[in-house]
């Protein structure tokens, strides 16, 4: 991570979680206009007003939101630790902080939470007033954070709802916050602006939905009418064996929908695909129908729910009970 830097620098950045000044720079034996032109050349990575850090060796082959992910977390720690204990990290900036994989929020700004007062926000920085106060604050990794639910919930008072049902979703899966933490965070905001978005999609969290994508979709086939379907459903030929564990299924009609995400099969060998299609092959010789779904189709609903009727016509036009069984969703 810290390679085409000297080992007094690497030290520092490493203690600090990835990024440092132009003070540890100068200390480590860099002049100003080496630090300049590292920059210039790509090398370090300009955070903010004098804080850089060093883009990993796969900078080049992550996604762009991955790559804003980790800027945002070198940011938000760099500017915490200059201000000294007068604020601690909180809303987005804080849910990347506690670990929590996301996307589609705004990163533009590192947010915060000031104990001391007011301060100034500017094109890089929001600063909150304690309003709630924040008591109860954590530290990971040397950086004080605001509680995971409440994290959650000043996110998610300024997203679209399906953006904030993907983060509920993500936060639960991670053990990030309970429900019941969520609905004492929710009682801290009460009455104020997002909070009936943030009381829906808290309520329709599921820690069973393991990716974004899942979430999205699951919020889509609730909109367009469609019963709860069965998260993770285990599904087991007559004798009790394991046939698959998918991603939902549409009990009463035996219809499984299955989310792809665009990189699923990106480089598997021939093997996996193999593998994959026998397994779908085994499914639907046990009776059920198999709908597969990509974000592209998540722009289409339309199209995509009218795929998924299709499969359940299908499904009803030609089966008695379904050969398989289902386990409790995991």
């Amino acid at each position: 991570m810290f390679s085409g830097m000297n080992m007094k620098l690497a030290a520092t950045a490493a203690k600090r979680g990835g990024w440092f000044d132009r003070q540890d720079a100068l200390a480590a034996g860099y002049t100003d206009d080496e630090v300049h032109a590292r920059v210039r050349d790509g090398r370090w990575l300009r955070l903010c007003r004098g804080a850089y850090a060093i883009p990993g060796p796969d900078d080049d082959s992550r996604a762009d939101w991955d790559k804003a992910i980790w800027q945002h977390r070198m940011t938000a720690r760099a500017i915490y630790h200059r201000l000294g204990g007068r604020a601690i990290v909180s809303h987005q900036s804080a849910l990347l902080l506690h670990g929590v994989e996301v996307s589609d929020l705004d990163l533009s700004r590192v947010h915060l939470t000031r104990v001391d007062g007011f301060g100034r926000s500017n094109g890089s920085v929001c600063q909150h007033a304690a309003r709630p106060p924040v008591p109860d604050s954590v530290e990971v990794d040397r950086v004080r954070l605001t509680p995971g639910a409440r994290s959650v919930v000043e996110t998610i008072r300024g997203t679209q709802y399906p953006v904030a049902v993907s983060v509920v979703d993500a936060a639960l899966r991670q053990g990030i916050a309970t429900a019941e933490q969520f609905a004492d965070a929710l009682g801290l905001f009460a009455g104020r602006t997002g909070i009936g978005t943030a009381q829906r999609a808290a309520s329709f969290g599921d820690a069973r939905s393991e990716s974004v994508g899942e979430s999205r979709l699951r919020v889509l086939l609730a909109d367009l009418g469609l019963p709860a379907p069965v998260l993770q459903a285990e599904i087991r030929d007559v004798g009790g064996r394991l046939v698959a564990r998918v991603d939902f299924l549409l009990e009463h009609w035996g219809v499984i929908v299955e989310f792809d995400g665009a990189l699923k099969y990106a480089g598997v060998g021939a093997e996996v695909l193999i593998a994959e299609k026998a397994r779908e092959d085994e499914l639907r010789d046990l009776g059920y129908e198999v709908v597969r779904a990509v974000w592209a189709d998540l722009a289409q609903p339309v199209e995509l729910v009218a795929r998924i009727r299709r499969a359940i016509a299908r499904s009803l036009h030609r089966r008695g009970p379904v050969a398989g069984y289902v386990a409790t969703g995991t």
